[in-house]
């Protein structure tokens, strides 16, 4: 995702409370509502805004030659999976797995998001317990985590609410630890997230 993409878009609108102005799909350049769509694109890494017509496009996975891909609307509530023998020391974290087989950790951070790489075989280990990671479509969705301040939160969740949770923390972090109010925006991310399939 680049700096002027689509995560610099939610981050900047983070702090709006309308719809945002002026904002285009990233292929036709028509207007896109506040709630749209993204395709990941495979070439860059990131994913880019898209309109209703220029998202059913895309929703054949060979569709653009497979550069592109529909980002996926499913959310699942999973119970409690322990992350520890993925090595990531943060509580708040998702993990995106990669069509190499590769897997991807990213917590947010007053910066963005920060990022490790996750032992493969231990990715594979968790999941042979837990199928429903296996189920996971790379690069796409993400297994998202939160433990932090007694909380215990696992879901199965489209990149593009990782990168929302991101741009929200960011937004609202105040010195070295986050401040008063980063948790209660992490509170309301995880409250308003809603089962869909």
């Amino acid at each position: 995702m680049t700096a002027d993409g689509a995560l610099a878009r939610i981050i900047r609108a983070a702090g709006r409370t309308g719809p945002a102005a002026g904002e285009r799909c990233e292929l036709c350049a028509a207007p896109v509502p506040e709630e749209h769509r993204h395709l990941h694109d495979g070439a860059e890494g990131g994913v880019r805004c898209v309109c209703g017509p220029c998202a059913v496009l895309f929703t054949d996975s060979g569709a653009g030659g497979g550069r592109f891909r529909l980002v996926p609307r499913r959310r699942v509530r999973l119970p409690r999976i322990d992350t520890a023998s993925l090595g990531v020391p943060v509580g708040l974290v998702f993990f995106v797995p990669h069509a190499d087989g590769t897997v991807t950790a990213q917590g947010p951070s007053p910066a963005g998001a920060m990022r490790w790489e996750v032992d493969a075989a231990a990715w594979r280990r968790l999941a042979d317990r837990f199928p429903q990671l296996a189920s996971m479509e790379p690069e796409v969705e993400a297994l998202l985590v939160n433990t932090v301040q007694e909380f215990d939160q696992h879901w199965i969740v489209p990149v593009d609410d990782c990168f929302r949770m991101v741009a929200a923390i960011r937004r609202e972090w105040r010195g070295l630890s986050g401040g008063g109010r980063v948790w209660p925006v992490v509170q309301e991310f995880f409250a308003g997230l809603t089962e869909r399939s």
